[in-house]
This record gives C-alpha cells, sequence and structure tokens, in this order.
C-alpha cells in the first residue's frame, strides 16, 4: 500500500507541475520546509533526538541552518531588495525583533537563541516564493505539494502503520495524527487543506481556475472527501476546534462571494473589529475559566472544560502573570524540562495565553498589530483579486478564532501562522523590483498576471 500510495503521489505531483509551469525549482525549498512545519520534524520521522528538551535535535538544528543559508543564497542571486521587503513588512519584522530582545531576559538564553532561529526562517523561506515570477500561483503550488503529498500518506499511517499515525490517550483513546505529531496538529493540517479545495473547487466551478487535465478536478474532490474523513477521525476524537473554524471559514468565504455578486464589498473596518473581539475575547476565556464562551461547547460536543483545558489554565495563568509586561522570552517557558514536568504539557492550548507566557502583553499587542496588518492587505487584494483576499481574510480569522482553544498563533514557524505570513508577503502589492528580468509591480499590478 506505501507503495502504490507513493505512485499516486507521483502522478499527482506531475500533474501539479503541468498546473504550474511558471515556478522554478528553487520553489522546493520552501516546500520541503512546509511540508516539515505541517507534518513534523525529521528528528520524529528518523528517532534522533537530543539528550533533553533543552538542548534539542542536532539534526533538525543542521537541516534548518542549511534551508536558511540555501535561501540567503537564492535571495542573493535573484538580486531580491531586503530593505523594501522588510519596509513592507514591519510588523511580522518588529515582532521578531522583540522575540530576539527577548532572549535578554529568558532564564535559558542560549535555548531561547535556538528557538529564535527557527522563528527567523519563515521569512527567507516567504522572501523565497515572493522573489518568483508569480508569487500568488507559486503559493498555490506549495498548497497543491502539500496537500498532494500529506494526506494520501496520512490515510497510509492511520491505516496500515498505526504505531505512526494514531496515539491513544492516557484513558486509552484513540485518535489520528497521520503525518502530524499531535491530533491538533493534524487538525489544522486538515482544515487547511479541505479549506484550499474548496476554494479551488468553486473557483474551477465558476471558470476561473481551469484544470490542465481532464481528471484533475474528479481527483481533487476525492483528496477533499479524503480529508474530511481524515478530519472527522475516529468516533469522538475529531478536532472540536478544527470543525467550529471550518464551519465559520465557510460561513464568511461564501458570505464573501455572496456581497460580491451583489457588488457590495466588506468593510476593512468590520473584519478589524471582529480580529480585536476574537483576540480579546480569546485573551480573556482562560482568565474567566472558559465561562466566556461556555454556552458553545455543548454544541460541540464538549464538556464545559473545554477538553480539560481549564484545568490547564488555571495553572498556567498564574505562571503568565509572574511575568505579565514582558514573558518568559522567546522559549523560556515550554523548553525546561522541570516546566515539562511539572504541567505534563508543552502547550497552553489556548495560543494567545502562550503569547503572554512567552511575550507579556507586549508581545499580545505586537501578535495583534501583525493580524490587523496582515487584515489590510488580504482587503487590498480584495480590489485586484476577489477570491486570492477572501482566501487570506478566511485563513486570518480562522486563525484567530482556532487560537482560543489551541495555541499556533504564538510560533511564527507553526503551520497555520506560516501560512498566513506567506500569504501576507505575497501579496500582490508587496511584489519587489526584481534587476533579473522578470515582471514586476507596476502602479500595484502585476503585467501579464491575471
Amino acid at each position: 500500500m506505501l507503495f502504490l500510495c507513493t505512485v499516486f503521489v507521483i502522478v499527482l505531483l506531475r500533474i501539479e507541475r503541468k498546473q504550474s509551469p511558471a515556478v522554478s525549482s528553487a520553489l522546493w525549498l520552501p516546500t520541503v520546509w512546509i511540508l516539515l512545519a505541517a507534518s513534523r520534524p525529521l528528528s520524529s520521522w528518523f528517532g534522533v533526538y537530543g539528550a533533553d528538551i533543552e538542548s534539542g535535535s542536532p539534526l533538525d538544528r543542521i537541516v534548518l541552518l542549511a534551508f536558511f543559508l540555501a535561501a540567503v543564497v537564492i535571495l542573493a542571486g535573484r538580486e531580491f531588495d531586503w530593505v523594501r521587503a522588510f519596509r513592507e513588512n514591519s510588523w511580522v519584522i518588529l515582532l521578531i525583533f522583540y522575540e530576539l530582545v527577548s532572549i535578554c531576559w529568558s532564564e535559558i538564553p542560549y535555548v531561547s537563541l535556538k528557538r529564535w532561529t527557527r522563528e527567523i526562517i519563515v521569512i527567507p523561506m516567504a522572501f523565497v516564493v515572493l522573489s518568483e515570477v508569480w508569487p500568488r500561483q507559486a503559493l498555490q503550488c506549495i498548497f497543491r505539494r502539500t496537500i498532494y503529498i500529506l494526506i494520501p500518506f496520512s490515510v497510509v499511517l492511520v491505516k496500515y502503520f498505526p504505531a505512526y499515525g494514531v496515539e491513544y490517550s492516557w484513558s486509552g483513546g484513540r485518535a489520528w495524527t497521520g503525518v502530524a505529531l499531535s491530533k491538533n496538529g493534524f487538525g489544522r493540517l486538515c482544515l487547511i487543506a479541505s479549506f484550499f479545495l474548496i476554494w479551488t473547487l468553486i473557483r474551477r466551478w465558476k471558470k476561473r481556475d481551469i484544470p490542465v487535465v481532464k481528471y484533475q478536478t474528479s481527483i481533487e474532490v476525492f483528496l477533499l472527501l479524503i480529508t474530511l474523513w481524515l478530519m472527522k477521525g475516529p468516533p469522538g476524537a475529531y478536532s472540536a476546534t478544527a470543525m467550529g473554524a471550518m464551519v465559520f471559514g465557510l460561513a464568511v468565504m461564501f458570505g464573501l462571494f455572496w456581497l460580491r455578486r451583489r457588488n457590495r464589498y466588506l468593510s476593512p473596518a468590520i473584519t478589524a473589529t471582529v480580529i480585536i473581539v476574537v483576540i480579546t475575547v480569546g485573551t480573556l476565556t482562560p482568565f474567566f475559566q472558559g465561562s466566556t464562551l461556555s454556552s458553545l461547547t455543548s454544541i460541540m460536543g464538549r464538556n464545559e472544560t473545554f477538553t480539560g483545558r481549564t484545568d490547564i489554565w488555571e495553572v498556567l495563568v498564574p505562571a503568565a502573570m509572574k511575568y505579565p509586561i514582558w514573558g518568559y522570552g522567546v522559549g523560556g517557558f515550554w523548553t525546561t524540562q522541570a516546566v515539562a514536568e511539572a504541567f505534563k504539557i508543552n502547550e497552553a492550548h489556548n495560543g494567545y495565553l502562550d503569547v503572554i507566557l512567552h511575550y507579556g502583553f507586549v508581545g499580545l499587542l505586537l501578535t495583534s498589530m501583525l493580524m490587523l496588518s496582515i487584515c489590510r492587505k488580504a482587503h487590498r487584494d480584495l480590489t485586484f483579486d476577489y477570491d486570492w483576499g477572501a482566501l487570506s481574510i478566511c485563513f486570518l480569522l480562522m486563525l484567530v478564532l482556532s487560537n482560543i482553544t489551541e495555541s499556533s498563533i504564538h510560533v511564527l514557524s507553526n503551520y497555520f501562522t506560516a501560512v498566513l505570513i506567506f500569504l501576507s508577503i505575497c501579496s500582490r502589492h508587496v511584489v519587489l523590483y526584481p534587476a533579473w528580468g522578470r515582471p514586476f509591480l507596476k502602479a500595484g499590478r502585476i503585467e501579464g498576471e491575471a
């Protein structure tokens, strides 16, 4: 079955190559990095771990360093305008700089420095995509490659290699993890994959995207059904957060398309207000033990403790309030062996609480400003490519919503957060002016791009 799956994936990748003929071979660099971010690190695949949690894996460290240097070499060869890129993405650069400064007050500065180097790699990876001929086409190529590779292999791991694709809780409950490390991480992978496939199929239906082979649409419908099946998981073990975010995202997407048919447009102020409200509610939820959203738990088939999250928040909130302004520093809380043994977990199951733990309320403010800047770019994209802008808005809203009960927004190299950063950096309004003869931005538009 593993052999048949490999053949199937190779066929899918050949189809994708026809779909994106303009992308360069260098795009495989951010593609492989995204594949690792969406699944699990190499150390987990090959069983090569560090001596303890503080030291980390030398294999992952070497590979990520190689990725970083390769991206810099590619960008240097393309005469990439770093200054303009930093200026156009000032909020994410400011957040990364603040994370660097937070090493100064971390109790484990060397470990924090290593964690910070994992964070910054998302920037050169996104810049490589930005430096392609058509950044949007290149990013769609990465989305398709991720789906074409990870979803079929997840099915194989779940069905035929449960030692890798299935996890069991202390109570004996079974959950599917596929290629990911955890049920929640797998839920995020399925969420992004299924939403992108639905978005693509809608564009096909509206004749705004043409399949390169006659059976491509049928294959992607098949992949969508498989992804939804994987998201459902075994009885009672589905990711309620991913399901809720999916329903919310689809409602927003169809609402945006409904507005467009009536020549109306969603006000940026409305979207920004929704983001601020969700972040505020998400931040207050652990401080009030989930009482702000207790009425929704029964709808999602969960109890009032948010599947034990309120117990976690009860002990983590006092720890966060020990350093509420600046936090513990990048990687300065969950990294230590003592903390891991004391709490028996490695995340707060609330992204905003995790941000406060690591970077304090200053970090939460910078993260919120980054989300609002992504919102602003997405709304500008609605003017030139409505479908692309709608996709960015939906992903953004699903991210801030899902972080109420899961953690991803505090790690820029997390798959979900990285997708938002890629979408923001590769906005058509910030395409640079390459000096090596490729199309460039003129008066807010790329010549020749549909």
